[in-house]
This record gives C-alpha cells, structure tokens and sequence, in this order.
C-alpha cells in the first residue's frame, strides 16, 4: 500500500499523536506551528498560531476538543480545537518538554528542562477552567534534581504519573502526596518516548540504548524487551494485535554522513509476546522521531526527521499474518 505523505512542517517532526477516534492526526516540528490532519486522506485541516519556539510535545483530550503544546519558548499553550483558538498560556521558566492530559482530561501535566540555571520541574494544572490555566497557579509542583524527564504518561486512575528521564530512570510519581513512590532503572540511556496500551494496564518504552521495553503501569516491572542494534526514538503497541512498532535510526549528528540504506531508518514490527522481529517498512531519509498506531489498528504513522509525516495503511497481509508456535 502507497503511504499517504504530509509534508506541513519546514523541520524535523518531534511528536505525531491521534485523538481518541483515530479520525485527526495532531503532529509537532521544530518550527513553529502544530498543525492538525485528516487521517483518511491526509488532508490539513488546520494549523495552531502563536508558539515562537520549537514545539517539543502536544496532546490532545478525550473529547477532541482541547488541544495542549509544550515548546522551547517557554510556554504551554491550551488551543480549542475546532477553532484554532488559543484558550490559555502558561509561561515557565524553561523549555517546555512533555505535556499529558490526564484521562478524564480535568488535569494535564508538563515538564520542564533543567536549563539557564533552573531545576526540572513536574506541574499539574486544572485544565478544566480556563481562568486557572491562565493564572498558571499549578495545583502541585514538584522538582526532579537527578535527571531532566524526557517522557511523561499517566497511570492508573488519574493517581499517578510516571516519568522517563535522561538517565534512563523511570519514576512513579503519587498525585496525592507529591512524593515519588518508586525509581526503577532498566535502561542504560535516555527513554525518548513512552505509550500506552489500549487498556492502560501496560506501557513501552523507546530508549536510546537501542532497547525497547514493556512496562507493567502499576509496580514498573519489565515484561519484555525488543532489542534493535540502533537508537529507538519511538515505540507503539497495536490496539488490536499483540504488536510493537520500533521507530529510530542512528543519532541525527550522524545522519549527513550515511546512506538512507545504512542509516536504519525503517519502522520494525516486533510480536509483543515473542519479542522477535517480523517487519520493516522503509520510506523516511532520516531517523524517526515519533510514530503511533491509529486507534483501529489498521494504519500506522511515523514522523521523521526528514519533516515528512507518512501514514501507512496496512494490507490484508498483514492482518492474516499468524506466528508459528
């Protein structure tokens, strides 16, 4: 199947993200303005104004109807999704690397770098009233002095966040106390991206020490790992079968210096349970820095940093492809 190609942004893709229907793609870069896309035809439908920085994650509601950004202008911006509309601004003291609406979307959570002299820090605001969000008085505020937090999700019930930082720690954070609960370290580098299951039970990692890892969301402990002999960026489980896509390449100061072939630039389709590789798809000319499953799990999409967006339906192949065991 010919992949759709969306070519909105001028620089490298940073986070590509569908909302709950799988009918929007919402899509980041290192230039200026999130821009939102028909899945189906991969038509833009939209883009959000106002960011002067690179925009470094976004997220958007359950509901389809709120829109978050996080950027290295030292904002996080709250946009109405319909309309383009910016509904709240919050400043902070440094680059903006992670944001996260909770499930039920009442709260979201971002982080910031630790740069220019300032901690890293995890805030948790009420994204329900728009007069908080823009007063930016956050509802709890905690500091992570070891290691800047790379990745950001939240766990079970809206209780608990869990971070991934640059030393490849994650930590489970207690909404109620402001205290971490638990620290474990499997990975050896930085965790680039974490996802969730469907079901919100399990979470995969994407590290820079070539691993990716399945995560129990509860007690952190490791079930698999799929291991890749380049930088894993991203990583993505399917929503209907037991699947994991890989996406990476070697590291971005490298990439002027080898060949599309070499550089390892294709998304790898591993069994969740097997852990064993049984898919590639090629296409991005440079590492990829984000992918995720559609809803459906019919397509699947990847941003590169190419600044190419693809989505790639699947053939019925793939859905009649069973594991021998």
């Amino acid at each position: 199947m010919k992949p759709l190609m969306l070519q909105g942004h001028e620089r490298a893709i940073t986070q590509i993200k569908y909302n709950r229907e799988g009918d929007l793609l919402f899509s980041s870069a290192k230039d200026v303005t999130p821009n939102v896309w028909y899945s189906l035809n991969g038509e833009r439908l939209g883009t959000y104004i106002g960011h002067t920085g690179a925009v470094w994650c976004i997220d958007v509601d359950w509901k389809t109807t709120k829109f978050l950004s996080g950027a290295a202008d030292n904002t996080l911006r709250l946009w109405d999704v319909a309309t383009g509309a910016e509904i709240g601004n919050i400043s902070s003291n440094s680059a903006v690397r992670t944001c996260s609406f909770s499930y039920s979307a009442d709260l979201a959570s971002y982080s910031t770098d630790q740069a220019m002299k300032q901690d890293c820090e995890i805030f948790i605001v009420d994204a329900r009233d728009d007069e908080s969000f823009k007063s930016s008085a956050p509802i709890l505020r905690m500091t992570v002095p070891d290691s800047k937090v790379t990745s950001l999700i939240w766990g079970t019930l809206d209780h608990t966040i869990i971070t991934g930082h640059e030393d490849g720690a994650i930590t489970q954070w207690d909404l109620r106390t402001g205290k971490s609960i638990e620290t474990v370290k499997d990975h050896q580098g930085s965790i680039n991206d974490m996802q969730k299951n469907r079901q919100g039970t399990m979470f995969v990692t994407a590290s820079k020490d070539k691993t990716s890892k399945l995560f129990d969301v509860d007690d952190l402990s490791v079930h698999k790992v799929y291991v890749t002999e380049r930088p894993v960026n991203s990583a993505s489980l399917s929503p209907v079968y037991d699947h994991v896509v890989l996406g990476g390449g070697q590291d971005v100061m490298d990439v002027t210096t080898t060949a599309a072939q070499a550089g390892k630039f294709d998304a790898r389709f591993f069994h969740v349970i097997f852990e064993e590789e049984f898919a590639r798809v090629k296409g991005h000319f440079g590492p990829i820095n984000s992918l995720a499953f559609h809803p459906d799990g019919e397509s699947f999409s990847t941003g590169g940093e190419d600044g190419f967006i693809r989505v790639q339906s699947f053939d019925p192949f793939y859905k009649e492809f069973r594991f021998d065991y």
